[in-house]
């Protein structure tokens, strides 16, 4: 009977939050919120960087049916026009506007760009800012990244974001009200082998923006940081961290969803990962001697890897090579 009851008390919750673990796709306070605070999206002005495919046409598509206003920015204005041919069709009739943007264009055309979404429509302002954009060059060892790689990866990643959210953050602060959502990275948060410099490029967003919050939180400012593993698009495209298709990435719709979950719930910062890259960030936060260690045992392996196109998130990388599938 005593013996029961242990079983009952103790190791059955244990073993359910082991495998709730196992299973997660989320951090775990970002999967107890299971569903989107609607009355926190619908009519709402957002607007997304990055969204003419891969995660970002997927925010659109998401927040359209949730009611939301949007602006749709990226470079290439036939993306963007496409994605909003989805997204105001007959069975679609959503509120768009297109708002083509180059974040290394320098500060006058992003000023441009802010006093345009600003009046976007009728002039009540951006409600949500969504940073999705962001270069990534093939994976390479730190010490072999180009002086043109370091200046793109920064330019857009870090040096555009930053300007474009210091330009809007006014507006926002005159209305009392504002929401930035980060699109960073697991690399982000924990050492990403022959990711050095993309890596890098998201520790200053998580940086920057946990501070600008820190600043402005008492001003009506929210701040979220999301931080995906592996994600992959249906499609193939514009997936962050893509690899093989034997691995278990996260689909982009899951990540869409859980994204829109978190700034609705104004979660700080949320980590969006299957296994094993959920463990690793735990492990890195909590216990970093014991995650540090991990992350120096597969480097060099993971290195090699991913120069031949295989599984970079696979276990097996801490027992030996692991050859390209």
């Amino acid at each position: 009977m005593v013996l029961l009851l242990f079983l009952s008390l103790f190791l059955l919750p244990l073993f359910y939050l082991l495998f709730k673990f196992a299973t997660a796709d989320g951090d775990f306070t970002l999967t107890s919120k299971r569903h989107v605070k609607r009355e926190e999206i619908e009519d709402k002005v957002v607007w997304i960087t990055g969204a003419s495919r891969g995660i970002g046409e997927v925010l659109a598509k998401q927040l359209a049916s949730l009611g939301a206003k949007l602006i749709l920015s990226a470079r290439n204005e036939a993306e963007l026009e496409r994605v909003k041919r989805q997204l105001t069709g007959k069975h679609a009739p959503a509120e768009v506007k297109i708002l083509p943007l180059d974040l290394t264009s320098g500060e006058a055309s992003l000023k441009k760009a802010v006093d345009e979404a600003e009046s976007s429509f009728s002039g009540v302002g951006v409600d949500y800012m969504i940073h999705n954009a962001a270069y990534e060059r093939p994976k390479t060892t730190a010490l072999d990244v180009t002086e043109e790689g370091l200046k793109a990866t920064f330019d857009v990643n870090v040096l555009g974001t930053i300007s474009l959210t210091r330009l809007l953050a006014p507006s926002m602060l005159s209305r009392g009200r504002g929401h930035f959502v980060v699109m960073s990275s697991a690399a982000g948060k924990t050492p990403a082998p022959g990711q050095a410099v993309y890596s890098a490029s998201k520790y200053a967003l998580n940086g920057y923006f946990h501070t600008l919050r820190s600043e402005l939180c008492q001003k009506g400012i929210k701040v979220t940081v999301v931080c995906p593993g592996p994600i992959e698009t249906s499609n193939g495209s514009g997936a962050r961290n893509l690899g093989q298709k034997s691995e278990k990435h996260v689909s982009a719709q899951r990540c869409a969803e859980l994204t829109i979950i978190a700034a609705s719930h104004g979660l700080k910062e949320v980590w969006i990962s299957y296994q094993p890259v959920l463990a690793v960030m735990y492990l890195v936060q909590y216990m970093p001697t014991i995650g540090y260690w991990l992350m120096d045992k597969v480097g060099g392996r993971r290195v090699e890897v991913a120069a031949q196109k295989g599984d970079t998130y696979s276990l097996s990388l801490l027992f030996g090579k692991k050859k390209a599938t």
